[in-house]
């Protein structure tokens, strides 16, 4: 099976060497990996064409102005020829050298899954050692959506017949296409899935869902609408409840910096 991995850059070059570097370090060799840049004025392009050479052919790319990030995604979506698509975001890197092997062998191993999907991390920009936020998408269940908790989305890999069937990232969001996505996956056309006990991406803070209060605010206002899209009972009052998992989170992240 292969893998068509996209990344959406804008002015990414501080950050983009490690996304690409971790990629080309993936022991899964079988993948096509898709860069959609949004028009990027800051060198983000010399960085892209530095690395291309060492992809041999795997690494494709365009960059042209977008409606923004989800634009930028349906369009690798749309370029995609692999069995499987994922997404790594041009912020983070993959944890571990082997990710793209575990997620293509459970596909492998059951062919009727439609999606597989593990945990991440958060780090410091300044610091990339140390985990300031385990996220793990163990307890997830579709009930769970009315109250803002879905998979780690840096962490799901859906096969491509999912995107054409059920559909790309709505544009209407700011923050949670990736939300709205994933209710319709996984809860509306119950794809079959599997969680892997795998942290799959490093993630530094400051990303646009992480950026403060108004940010939150914005999120939680656009997964309300995304629930009430599909028919998921939820409110603003209902979302609070995932602040209280979180201190579940911070025992998991001193875990992590002990190690």
């Amino acid at each position: 099976m292969r893998i068509s991995l996209i990344t959406a850059t804008y002015n990414s070059c501080l950050t983009l060497r490690d996304t690409l570097q971790s990629v080309l370090e993936q022991t899964f060799n079988d993948f096509e990996y898709i860069i959609i840049d949004g028009n990027s004025t800051d060198g983000t392009i010399s960085v892209i064409e530095e690395y291309e050479k060492k992809f041999g052919g795997r690494l494709r790319w365009l960059s042209e102005p977008d409606k923004g990030i989800y634009d930028a995604m349906n369009k690798g979506i749309r370029m995609a020829v692999g069995d499987i698509v994922g997404i790594l975001n041009s912020d983070d890197f993959f944890t571990f050298n082997d990710v793209l092997e575990k997620v293509v062998r459970e596909f492998e191993k059951d062919t009727t899954l439609g999606a597989v999907y593990g945990d991440v991390h958060f780090v410091c920009p300044d610091n990339l050692q140390k985990c300031v936020r385990y996220y793990s998408s163990a307890i997830f269940r579709p009930a769970l959506f009315r109250f803002g908790f879905m998979p780690a989305h840096p962490s799901f890999y859906a096969k491509r017949e999912c995107y054409e069937k059920y559909g790309l990232y709505a544009l209407d969001y700011k923050i949670a296409a990736d939300y709205d996505l994933l209710i319709r996956f996984l809860y509306v056309k119950r794809i079959s899935y599997r969680y892997l006990k795998t942290d799959f991406v490093t993630m530094r803070t400051g990303g646009v869902s992480t950026r403060g209060i108004r940010s939150r605010f914005v999120l939680n206002r656009e997964i309300v609408k995304a629930c009430r899209k599909y028919g998921i009972y939820t409110n603003m009052w209902m979302l609070f409840f995932k602040y209280f998992y979180k201190v579940f989170e911070l025992f998991q992240r001193k875990k992590l910096n002990m190690a």
